[in-house]
């Protein structure tokens, strides 16, 4: 099987596209199959977070672009943003992954955080689409303030 070795960034067409969700999108090693069908092994040196737009450059030359999955997603809104911001404290404040724009947050599907948030006066729909939220607070990506 043929291995992906590093993450590159290229504007060539791709020899495949692999869609993958959030959780997927945090790897090291893992055999992948593209929408295509190519098949590869994910073999890099360390865990990375993969982004929607990355090439993986296969060790043959060609790359295969990375898509980020649509999943079952929460979009939290309020009229008021001061009130946003303190929906948004109150969802850092239970460390969940959050995607956060001018207008609305984007969470991942959970009935009970649901609730919360209506709870504290947001309006909650559901909605299907790529999950890209915040990276650490101490680098890039999915990190904390010590080495994995």
């Amino acid at each position: 099987m043929i291995r992906a070795v590093e993450v590159i960034h290229s504007h060539d067409a791709p020899a495949g596209v692999v869609t993958l969700n959030y959780d997927d999108r945090f790897r090291r090693r893992i055999a992948l199959t593209c929408d295509n069908g190519l098949a590869f092994l994910l073999d890099l040196p360390k865990v990375i977070d993969l982004h929607d737009g990355d090439d993986l450059l296969l060790l043959d030359g060609r790359h295969v672009r990375v898509r980020a999955a649509a999943e079952p997603l929460m979009k939290a809104t309020s009229n008021d943003p001061h009130h946003l911001i303190r929906i948004a404290w109150h969802v850092g404040n239970r460390h969940l992954p959050c995607e956060i724009h001018p207008d609305h947050l984007l969470l991942r599907s959970d009935h009970v955080i649901a609730d919360m948030l209506t709870q504290l006066g947001a309006t909650v729909e559901t909605l299907d689409a790529p999950f890209n939220p915040e990276g650490g607070a101490y680098g890039q990506g999915r990190t904390h303030s010590h080495d994995h």
